[in-house]
């Protein structure tokens, strides 16, 4: 079937909880690629319950790349709470570099495009995996690039 170390390993790929992914694997019959299917899955769904809340909270993140293209993100949460977490920070600092290499025109464009971490997923899919783990509403309200 599946041990700790399935667990383990599930949750460092997937970022879920420890129960979610020992359900995971027990859903799927210790099948470990079914299982990361089903977090996803389950993911997507808990990002699209949450879609509806109101993001009062959030951060301005920037980034320079060589002096030559800045870039200011406005990525919104829930609660401050979310918003000074490790996860969420690095989730804004991952955007602001997307959007200095890939200058999307839009935030529709960039919720669209390949993430330039993971092109097998696109940004829109990046941010609803990190609303099923951090477990509340996010969005990417603006932001702007500026390049000389």
């Amino acid at each position: 079937m599946f041990d700790a170390d399935d667990v383990k390993k599930l949750r460092e790929e997937t970022g879920a909880g420890i129960m979610e992914c020992k359900k995971a694997l027990q859903d799927a019959n210790g099948d470990f690629e079914a299982a990361k299917g089903m977090i996803a899955e389950r993911g997507s769904l808990k990002a699209e319950k949450k879609s509806e809340r109101k993001t009062g909270a959030g951060i301005l993140e920037s980034y320079v790349h060589n002096g030559r293209v800045g870039v200011l993100l406005e990525l919104r949460c829930e609660t401050d709470f979310v918003a000074r977490t490790d996860d969420f920070k690095n989730l804004a600092h991952d955007l602001v570099m997307h959007i200095a290499a890939m200058n999307p025109e839009s935030v529709e464009a960039l919720l669209a495009q390949p993430f330039i971490k993971d092109p097998s997923k696109n940004v829109g899919e990046v941010l609803k995996q990190a609303i099923g783990k951090i477990g509340e509403n996010m969005v990417v309200e603006r932001f702007t690039r500026y390049e000389l």
